[in-house]
């Protein structure tokens, strides 16, 4: 799940990384932090950088903490994935000019999905809700889920095209696709609530003509006391 983000930084075996290594994770951690991120000084990454420590973990947890990561270390896949967007964002930030006429190698390829930030809490968040919607079962990596509803058989019956641009969100994300998926993900919210509302109705009238129509049994009545 992480190799694509690997690959941008480099990494010397993004196929093959296994962060549920314990050795692998911390000497991970160590080179991310000395070649990618540097958030520490030099001198202040001897902690991290000693690996067989049994007081590693603790200095990791402080390590995540200092570069507010939301993410605790028992939240091993979430951390690393976090980390990782941190530091090809700065890994950007440092060669803007060797990235800024960067052409993939085939346009055919390139699809809306591959142009989403999958770190945007906003992102992760609507793909939750899309997901519970749908019932697709939680995956690490938020594309995934998101790819996985697309192909869903009867996710999206076809229908009457709908004009996003007619209907208002109320908020603002600061990005187009994530304002237009919010639109998506609204629009089939309030389909699920008129579904909801039209088998109440059914409740209702069901329960109303019962009212309406008693069936009465004339062998039980009494007459007097």
């Amino acid at each position: 799940m992480f190799r694509r983000k690997l690959t941008a930084l480099d990494y010397h075996n993004p196929e093959g990384f296994d962060c549920k290594d314990e050795t692998e994770f911390r000497n991970f951690i160590v080179w991310l932090e000395d070649q990618k991120i540097r958030h520490y000084k030099i001198e202040d990454r001897g902690n991290l950088r000693n690996i067989p420590s049994s007081e590693w973990p603790k200095y990791y947890e402080k390590y995540l903490q200092d570069v507010n990561c939301p993410f605790s270390a028992p939240e091993r896949q979430e951390a690393v994935d976090w980390l990782l967007g941190l530091a090809v964002r700065f890994e950007y930030g440092d060669n803007v000019e060797k990235y800024r006429n960067y052409t993939p190698a085939s346009e055919a390829t390139n699809t809306p999905l591959m142009n989403l930030d999958s770190n945007n809490p906003d992102f992760k968040a609507g793909v939750m809700a899309l997901a519970n919607l749908l019932k697709i079962q939680r995956h690490d990596d938020y594309l995934v889920m998101l790819k996985v509803s697309q192909i869903l058989p009867g996710a999206f019956p076809p229908g009457l095209p709908v004009a996003l641009d007619k209907h208002i969100l109320g908020f603002d994300t600061g990005d187009a696709t994530l304002n237009e998926a919010a639109q998506i993900l609204r629009l089939l919210h309030i389909e699920e609530l008129r579904d909801l509302q039209t088998r109440i109705n059914e409740a209702i009238v069901a329960v109303q003509a019962i009212i309406a129509d008693p069936k009465t049994d004339h062998r039980l009545g009494k007459v007097g006391r």
